[in-house]
C-alpha cells in the first residue's frame, strides 16, 4: 500500500497558526528570567500536537495519532463507524470499545469509508 491510498484527517491548522503566534508571544516572558522557561511548553506542545494528530485511513487499518504515540486498529476490528452526539466520528470495536476518531467529523465517514476500498451501502459504483 502507497502512502497516497492513505487518506489523513487532522485538526484545522489554525490551531497550529495560533500556536506558533503563542510561542512568539511567550518568548519575551520566558526569557525575563530563568524560571519562566517552562511557560514556552505549553504552546509548543500544543503546535506539535496540532501538526501530529489526526486519523490515518488506508485499506488495512485506522491509525489514531496523537501527541505522543499512535494506535493501530485493524479494520476487521471496527463494527461500527457512527457519530456521537457532538458530531464526532466514533468507530465501535468488536470487543465493545467505542473510540473516538481524532480529526474525523460525521461528515467525513464517507471519505473514511472510501479508504477502505468498499462502497457506501446504497452507492452506485
Amino acid at each position: 500500500m502507497s502512502r497516497s491510498d492513505t487518506v489523513r484527517f487532522r485538526h484545522n491548522q489554525a490551531i497550529l497558526a495560533a500556536a506558533v503566534i503563542a510561542t512568539i508571544g511567550a518568548l519575551p516572558l520566558a526569557s525575563a528570567r530563568w524560571y519562566l522557561l517552562p511557560v514556552l511548553l505549553v504552546p509548543v506542545a500544543v503546535a506539535l500536537w496540532a501538526w501530529r494528530a489526526g486519523t490515518d485511513a488506508d485499506a488495512r487499518e485506522l491509525r489514531l495519532r496523537a501527541l505522543a504515540g499512535q494506535r493501530r486498529i485493524g479494520w476487521e476490528h471496527v463494527v461500527e463507524l457512527a457519530t456521537d452526539p457532538r458530531g464526532r466520528a466514533v468507530a465501535r470495536l468488536d470487543d465493545g470499545q467505542q473510540v473516538v476518531l481524532p480529526a474525523v467529523r460525521g461528515a467525513d465517514l464517507p471519505r473514511l469509508v472510501s479508504a477502505t476500498g468498499q462502497a457506501l451501502p446504497g452507492s452506485a459504483g
